[in-house]
């Protein structure tokens, strides 16, 4: 009886493999043959869409790069800006190889060069498989958009040194895991829970980029109140996801950052057929307030759309800035001030829809006419002021309320706050102003949108995608 040799382990770092689940099966072609250099470079199809890939291979020695290494990083990601193609970098790699010092410093300094030559011009995607530190943790921080599967990690040093330095004792997963960078740092986009997730979501990613499509109002689809979706008391928190996926096509959309700075939600999805990104204040976090994390947050994402021709749909409903002593020692002026420079900058076509509110400094900032935005309308009751009509009147007339009567005292300031949203807020107001361009039928609002964001020249900005 003759012995069955048992068919050697598929080893899952194997850059080949992961570099198949990543193109569409049967595209995937080898840019050269594959070495020792720790990278496999390839290029194929996502989609149906033509795109290149570099793999760090952990499979030789960690996937740590070398001078050769970092050249097929370079060469590949100069092939995406020529081809104007989306580059996807698979990452697991413990950073530069020791054994070649500096020569592999300044290697590792010529793929920084790279993705930064190649910033704003192609889409620069990272998928973070494994272990990615030194050198290997500012590549990814350097992309458009960062994908972290549950055995993903980044950090500049390893827990080793960190305790050997500093005497804190933690682990890979607390130092640079998920949880780390897509909830604290913002350093991930996106966590997945496997490998394959991961991947997925790249094509996902890259698909709404590399394949725009055209805004096809035939798509629009039955009209649909989706001012229903909001508490009908106005004081009351509510999640914008509903919202946010009852105005795109199909109800999907791809959220970016979704755990950091969630008072403010991102992403891309598409309206009647065309790519849109989505930039919308969350009630139901910090009532909606901006803050330095989500302003930060949000300023990045426009100019990434910016970057890429992506117009923009914001939907606003804001209190205002958060106040406090935190806020304002932790940069609230000049991480705020980020978000004013992205969107008076974009040239996007870009559409504002106030759902309930947007009061003082965080309505300008939230793309107000005044900064440039393409339209800005307003569902009926949305009021567009310095602040609530409520607070404003508490602060105006103090003394005319502390000398009425206690038992007038309630009604005279209902009187006061009607007269005072006539006269200096409300939507009314604003389109007096020309800073709201109508008030429109809730039922309308897909047909709206799509229509402002038809009509509008094209743009794209003339900038790179700096890491905010």
């Amino acid at each position: 009886m003759t012995a069955v040799a048992t068919p050697p382990a598929v080893d899952s770092r194997d850059p080949v493999l992961r570099l198949q689940k990543l193109f569409d099966a049967g595209t995937l072609e080898l840019l050269r043959p594959r070495d020792d250099s720790g990278v496999v470079a390839a290029r194929g199809r996502i989609d149906g869409s033509p795109a290149v890939s570099y793999c760090t291979d952990a499979t030789v020695m960690g996937g740590a790069m070398g001078s050769a290494g970092c050249r097929h990083v370079v060469d590949t990601i100069d092939l995406a800006v020529r081809e104007r193609v989306p580059v996807i970098g698979l990452w697991h790699s413990g950073g530069a190889r020791l054994a070649e010092g500096v020569e592999a410093l300044h290697a590792v300094g010529l793929v920084f060069q790279a993705m930064i030559r190649a910033s704003g011009r192609v889409p620069q995607l990272s998928v973070v498989l494994g272990p990615a530190a030194g050198g290997a943790a500012y590549g990814p921080a350097l992309t458009d958009v960062v994908i972290m599967s549950t055995g993903g990690r980044v950090f500049v040093t390893g827990p080793d040194v960190v305790r050997s330095v500093t005497g804190e004792n933690v682990d890979m997963e607390s130092l640079g895991g998920p949880d780390t960078h897509g909830r604290r740092s913002g350093v991930v986009h996106v966590v997945t829970d496997d490998e394959e997730a991961a991947l997925a979501s790249a094509r996902t990613i890259t698909g709404l980029l590399a394949r725009p499509g055209n805004f096809d109002l035939g798509l629009v689809g039955e009209p649909r109140d989706l001012s229903a979706l909001l508490p009908e008391n106005p004081k009351r928190a509510y999640d914008v996801h509903p919202v946010i996926t009852a105005i795109l096509d199909g109800g999907e959309f791809v959220e970016l950052h979704g755990r950091w700075a969630p008072n403010v939600v991102t992403g891309f999805g598409r309206l009647t057929g065309r790519t849109v990104g989505v930039i919308a204040n969350n009630p139901l976090r910090l009532g909606g307030c901006l803050d330095s994390p989500s302003a930060e947050k949000a300023a990045r994402f426009v100019r990434m759309c910016d970057a890429f021709g992506v117009p923009l749909v914001v939907l606003v409903d804001v209190p205002g800035y958060l106040p406090g002593v935190g806020q304002e020692w932790d940069g609230i002026v000049r991480r705020g001030a980020k978000l004013l420079h992205a969107f008076g900058e974009s040239v996007v076509p870009r559409v504002t829809l106030v759902t309930r509110k947007s009061y003082g400094g965080a309505y300008i900032a939230m793309n107000s006419r005044a900064l440039g935005a393409t339209r800005v309308v307003a569902w009926p009751g949305a009021e567009v002021a310095v602040m609530g009509a409520s607070a404003a009147v508490g602060i105006l007339h103090r003394k005319k309320l502390a000398a009425a009567p206690p038992g007038e005292r309630e009604a005279l300031h209902a009187k006061l706050a009607d007269e005072h949203e006539r006269i200096a807020g409300g939507v009314a107001r604003a389109m007096e102003l020309g800073t709201v361009d109508e008030v429109i039928d809730p039922a309308r609002t897909r047909a709206v949108l799509a229509t402002a964001l038809a009509d509008a020249p094209a743009g794209r900005g003339a900038h790179g995608n700096i890491p905010l």
